[in-house]
């Protein structure tokens, strides 16, 4: 029998499947969160599920919010089904369910809606996941990019916001004429220094509407940076199938994660928090090392994997890591280029780190994606890869597993794997990559002049060099012989240092 998820049915599920311990009636709102995806709701609402679980913090209950037109179908789905959500994770050992109940409640999805939420006294923290793209950073600058459209539309109308940021400045604008304390922003984004970068959008933009509103949020607004970790892929078919063939529950938004979560959290909180700290959430004096860490191993060890895959026909994540060429690409990469740029210190071990990160990898049950790890490269690009070529440029050192890693993204851009199969490239910068990627099998220059993307990154001649021989490398003798010779290359270079080091 299968039964739809909803308040009323949670006594009639399964044994098999862990429901709410407590009394959903008795939260109330502490958090509003924009950007109810999957992410959120293996992640961040799973710390306080648990927590709410522990009889604590049941004043803390989430209030979800979108900005997009996709967040409506999003929010009459939760609706349905009274802002429930089931968590599976899916284990080599055996899969778990749970019915997630932390959120409460989610805003209409309209500007005036979200604005009149974040005046509400009780939302004391206001977080984040609204992709890596969504922070209007300048490419070449790193910092807030003053000149985007949508930017420059807010800061003229600032009674009337579009952006995520336009809105939680005129909530906050509102907050202070009512007097009501400012509300904590907090990023759970994949991005370095994600509180940083929340900030400098937020001021950033206020500074082009009002210098003294910039300097009051400078003042008195927190922004904690954060790492946060969990694979969790697309739903599907395949997905909801599972929920209904093993645990018996119809659920129109099921989410399927791997058995492993972790967020590490800098205590900058002004107007309290809740005791995440007993849901296993690390509050650490300095992210940035554990983000970086996460943000260069994991995501970057994603990107490594996920053109070479997508160019030679790999659908899943854990079919590329069995593929000796890829897994030896990535083993090289991770451990010759960027392991090298982080710094050691505050007890990370970064080879177990990728250790564990390979294990996650291969994780058949997950069933994660090439397509989904190939998503929206334009934006996690500048995040992930291009950091760590210009950390290593800069200390005097070649990157030809990083300048080979861009050539596989620019090929994939191209449009067509190895095959001759037609790629979808799912990036909101689609048509000009496919124009720059297929210039650029004559020219390779060409792929990196979209400064936007690249910043002055091309005017480093090693780079440009590494990149252009990698490039056409690919076109002329195809994936996988240009992973082997350069895997063959790394392996010699690291056998004759272990000789001269004897």
């Amino acid at each position: 029998m299968t039964v739809a998820l909803k308040q009323s049915t949670l006594a009639h599920l399964p044994d098999n499947v862990a429901v709410p311990g407590y009394d959903r009636s008795a939260l109330t709102a502490g958090i509003l969160h924009i950007g109810v995806g999957n992410f959120h709701r293996a992640h961040q609402a799973i710390y306080l599920d648990r927590l709410f679980n522990m009889g604590l913090a049941q004043d803390w209950g989430i209030v979800g919010a979108g900005v997009r037109p996709h967040d409506r179908a999003m929010r009459q789905k939760m609706a349905d089904q009274d802002w429930l959500t089931t968590v599976v994770e899916l284990d080599p050992d055996g899969d778990t369910a749970r019915v997630c109940g932390s959120m409460i409640d989610y805003v209409d999805v309209d500007p005036k809606a979200l604005i009149e939420a974040l005046t509400r006294p009780d939302i004391r923290i206001v977080s984040l996941t609204i992709t890596e793209g969504g922070y209007f950073v300048d490419a070449e600058t790193g910092g807030f990019d003053h000149k985007h459209p949508e930017i420059i539309r807010d800061s003229e109308n600032p009674d009337h916001p579009a952006t995520v940021f336009g809105m939680l400045i005129a909530g906050l604008v509102r907050r202070r004429e009512a007097g009501t304390p400012p509300f904590t922003i907090m990023s759970c984004d994949n991005l370095p220094e994600n509180g940083h970068v929340a900030m400098q959008a937020v001021i950033g933009l206020a500074g082009m509407i009002s210098s003294d509103l910039a300097s009051w949020i400078k003042d008195n607004i927190a922004f904690p940076n954060s790492m946060v970790d969990c694979i969790t892929p697309a739903t599907g078919d395949r997905e909801r199938a599972l929920l209904i063939e093993k645990f018996g529950i119809q659920d129109q938004v099921p989410v399927v994660c791997e058995p492993f979560r972790q967020w590490v959290l800098e205590d900058n909180f002004p107007q309290g928090r809740p005791p995440l700290e007993k849901a296993g959430v690390e509050f650490v004096a300095n992210v940035a090392a554990y983000e970086l860490m996460k943000l260069r191993i994991l995501n970057g060890g994603h990107a490594a994997i996920a053109y070479p895959a997508a160019l030679l026909g790999v659908h899943y994540v854990h079919d590329a890591m069995a593929d000796p060429l890829i897994a030896a690409y990535l083993e090289r990469l991770e451990m010759n280029e960027i392991i090298p740029t982080l710094e050691t210190g505050d007890g990370l071990d970064f080879p177990a780190y990728f250790n564990l990160i390979k294990q996650r990898f291969s994780n058949a049950r997950v069933g994660d994606t090439i397509p989904r790890l190939c998503l929206d490269g334009s934006n996690r690009q500048p995040k992930f890869i291009l950091p760590a070529i210009n950390d290593r440029l800069a200390a005097g050192f070649l990157v030809p597993g990083l300048a080979l890693e861009v050539a596989l993204w620019c090929r994939y851009c191209a449009g067509t794997a190895e095959d001759g199969q037609h790629i979808e490239i799912v990036d909101e910068n689609a048509e000009q990559l496919q124009r720059h990627a297929l210039l650029a099998r004559n020219d390779p220059p060409a792929f990196l002049a979209m400064r936007d993307i690249f910043g002055s990154l091309p005017e480093n001649p090693d780079f440009a060099a590494e990149f252009a021989a990698a490039l056409k490398s690919i076109w002329k003798i195809g994936t996988a012989a240009t992973l082997e010779a350069y895997v063959e290359k790394e392996n010699t270079r690291d056998h004759l240092l272990r000789r001269s080091a004897h």
